[in-house]
């Protein structure tokens, strides 16, 4: 394995780390919502957001684990991690990949004072910039398409959700 392979899968085994990590905050975050009184909404397109990411971990894996590194794009990567702790550190035990709405304020705090769903933004923006670091524009347009279809339907049911709760 060359210098090449060996940064790529440093940076996919990054990726999916992150993710996995996520996924169990996600969940400890969802049941102690759900046991304070939160209820979900969306759950029934749930599923196609864990497929796509899930294809787009595979296309990551399957394509570019032996890519040599766009070096920009990987600190571009950095920089949105930074922002990733922002928006956690922001939400705290809210932050959760499913909507669970409990009946407090919205959280206006953070980079939520500047934008809604800080979170989606992101997640957009790592969709693109991840294979643009593996040298994959292909796979960063393809997901990025897939991407904004999901979070339109995503948007619309967390909007209507939030909606009902109480203004800071």
């Amino acid at each position: 394995m060359g210098n090449a392979s060996i940064g790529a899968v440093l940076l996919l085994a990054l990726v999916i780390g992150q993710r996995l990590v996520e996924l169990q905050i996600a969940k400890r975050n969802t049941k102690a919502l759900l046991a304070r009184g939160g209820r979900e909404f969306g759950a029934e397109h749930y599923w196609l957001i864990v497929a796509l990411h899930t294809a787009w971990i595979a296309a990551l894996v399957w394509f570019g684990w032996q890519q040599q590194l766009v070096w920009a794009w990987v600190g571009v990567y950095l920089i949105l991690q930074v922002a990733r702790v922002w928006i956690l550190r922001s939400l705290g035990g809210r932050w959760t990949t499913r909507i669970v709405i409990v009946e407090e304020p919205a959280i206006r705090r953070g980079p939520y004072r500047f934008v809604r769903h800080p979170n989606y933004w992101l997640v957009a923006a790592e969709l693109i910039t991840v294979p643009m670091a593996l040298g994959l524009p292909w796979v960063a347009v393809l997901f990025a398409a897939l991407n904004a279809a999901m979070m339109w339907v995503r948007i619309g049911a967390e909007n209507k959700a939030l909606a009902g709760l109480p203004k800071a």
